[in-house]
């Protein structure tokens, strides 16, 4: 069944206007009487039956309240230096499906990539709705949010803010390192805020990692291998899914 994650509510109702109306009307070809799953972050999930269908907006009705437990249950935040081409849409394309709460693109001192305001302002609204797509495709009951990028700097002075802060560096990897993820998704408690550092192509550089030793962060290998930056958020986050869903 289609799921779509509606903002607007009024007379009881949910509205859904934009692509999401379109998408209903034009591509799934929907009419009233016909049923969907409407999610609301303030009203939560609900059957709906469709009332009125355009291709401008769609109204429904709830029917029957639906509890999804979907969501990790520990904040995941990842924080992840510039790739190159299109690697950071997929990171957050499977960040999502893997249960990521919220993404911030970071300027790092080995990133290639460099974003202009302008730039930033389109591949955030890109990014954004990406996520959406796959929250909804996920069965996800809440979209992540993307962040305006930061610089590396702006990172640090967030930190504060997270009860664990875990960094995927390649150099402990490579010296065999592979206890300290084990050893801090033993030590997460429910509601816990997590943020995980992940260096572009290039990694971080030992700056950088000092730095964020200096905050508290956990300087991890990601197993006996070497991975690429698109792929080490998605290893921590099926890494927390396996201990904190499956174990327990």
């Amino acid at each position: 069944m289609q799921r779509y994650f509606v903002e607007q509510i009024k007379q009881e109702q949910f509205l859904i206007t934009g692509d999401d109306a379109k998408h209903i009307s034009r591509v799934m070809r929907m009419e009233s009487g016909d049923s969907i799953i409407c999610l609301s972050e303030r009203e939560g999930a609900y059957l709906c039956q469709l009332l009125e269908v355009s291709s401008d907006e769609v109204s429904a009705k709830p029917m029957e309240a639906i509890d999804l437990k979907t969501e990790l249950p520990v904040h995941v935040t990842i924080a992840q230096g510039l790739p190159k081409g299109d690697k950071l849409d997929y990171i957050v394309q499977k960040g999502t499906e893997l249960g990521a709460s919220r993404f911030i693109p970071m300027q790092t001192s080995r990133a290639i990539v460099k974003w202009d305001e302008k730039k930033s302002r389109k591949k955030i609204e890109r990014l954004q709705k990406i996520a959406k797509e796959a929250a909804e495709q996920s069965y996800r009951a809440k979209v992540p949010v993307v962040e305006n990028s930061v610089s590396f700097k702006g990172l640090i002075e967030q930190s504060k803010q997270f009860d664990q802060i875990l960094v995927a560096y390649e150099e402990v990897a490579k010296q065999h390192e592979t206890s300290q993820l084990a050893n801090v998704l033993q030590t997460l408690e429910n509601e816990h805020s997590i943020l995980v550092v992940i260096g572009p192509e290039g990694g971080l550089s030992e700056d950088e990692v000092c730095q964020l030793e200096q905050v508290g962060a956990k300087i991890c290998g990601l197993g006996p291998r070497i991975l690429r930056t698109e792929t080490a958020s998605l290893y921590v986050l099926a890494a927390l899914s396996y201990q904190l869903e499956l174990l327990r």
